[in-house]
Order: C-alpha cells, then sequence, then structure tokens
C-alpha cells in the first residue's frame, strides 16, 4: 500500500496567483511533468477534434487503464540463455535459466527524496550520480549455477539468477 498525499485545496484568502504558485510548489518533479504531458495531450485532442468536445476530465477508469499500460510492475522475468551469451568469459554450450528483474517502481515522495532535492538545490551535493527513487532489483538470488564449459573444466557461478524482485 502506497503512501497518499493529501488532497491539494486553494485557500479563499490569499489571491489566486499566490494560490496557483503554492498548489504547484507542492508538486515534485515527476508529478509536474505527468501533469504537463497530460494537459498538453487533452490540449491537442481538442484541438485536432475541432473543437472542446472533449470532457477536459475523462472518467478515471480509462486513466487507470492508461497508466496499467505504460507501467510494468516490477516483476520476476526469466529467459533460456547459452552460458556464453551471459557474458560472463566463459565458452560453454549449455543453457541455463536466467531469471532477471524487470519492471518501473512507483512510489510517493519519502522524506528521503525531499531530503536529497534540497541538498541538490542547495548545491551541498554535486557532480554525484544519485537516484532519487526505487529501482526494480533481485531482492534473493536462486540457487548457484554449475556448468561444464568447452574444454570440460567445471565451474560453478554464485548470485546468477533472481529468485525474488523488488523496488529498492
Amino acid at each position: 500500500a502506497a503512501l497518499r498525499r493529501s488532497p491539494r485545496a486553494l485557500q479563499r484568502q490569499s489571491s489566486l496567483l499566490a494560490q496557483y504558485s503554492a498548489l504547484l510548489e507542492s508538486y515534485t518533479e515527476g508529478e509536474m511533468r505527468q501533469l504537463i504531458s497530460a494537459l498538453l495531450r487533452r490540449y491537442r485532442q481538442a484541438t485536432n477534434s475541432g473543437g472542446h468536445e472533449l470532457p477536459l476530465f475523462p472518467r478515471a477508469g480509462s486513466r487507470r487503464k492508461r497508466a496499467r499500460a505504460r507501467h510494468k510492475p516490477c516483476e520476476l522475468r526469466e529467459l533460456q540463455v547459452s552460458v556464453s551469451e551471459l557474458g560472463l568469459g566463459y565458452e560453454s554450450d549449455e543453457t541455463v535459466l536466467f531469471r532477471y528483474c524487470s519492471g518501473t517502481c512507483e512510489a510517493a515522495v519519502r522524506s528521503y527524496d525531499l531530503s536529497l532535492k534540497s541538498m541538490r538545490s542547495r548545491r551541498k551535493i554535486r557532480k554525484e550520480k544519485i537516484r532519487a527513487r526505487p529501482c526494480c532489483r533481485p531482492l534473493a538470488y536462486d540457487d548457484d549455477v554449475s556448468f561444464l564449459d568447452a574444454y570440460n573444466r567445471y565451474y560453478t557461478v554464485n548470485e546468477l539468477s533472481a529468485k525474488e524482485c523488488g523496488c529498492v
């Protein structure tokens, strides 16, 4: 269950410009990109159809279906490959079942993310490559994989294939 942000509301006391400014500042960069792209898409659809016949806010069900189609959840997938294709430097025609993690990790903004953004904007953190959102990675690995190479030597490789995936 992902944490949800409380609904944003406009207050009646301050000016309209100040209200919208405060409202937009509460969005994360990712949320702003999604908002802008959704607004542009709706605008293009409305202008291409000869006016504003399309509803400004389409049914929530259709939005959810599109979102699910775009974002595949983090999950375990598998592929049958030869040991040579693994890129570990072994020459062998034996095949193994290679399990890997693939998908996106949608997560609510955490305190860490907000603090990281603040440190970057204040230039406390500069050139380092930092990921401010979770990645789909293995949480556990399958048993070791053993095989014979092209020269009849026996090898065992550990932590080759994923057993369980998650957002880390």
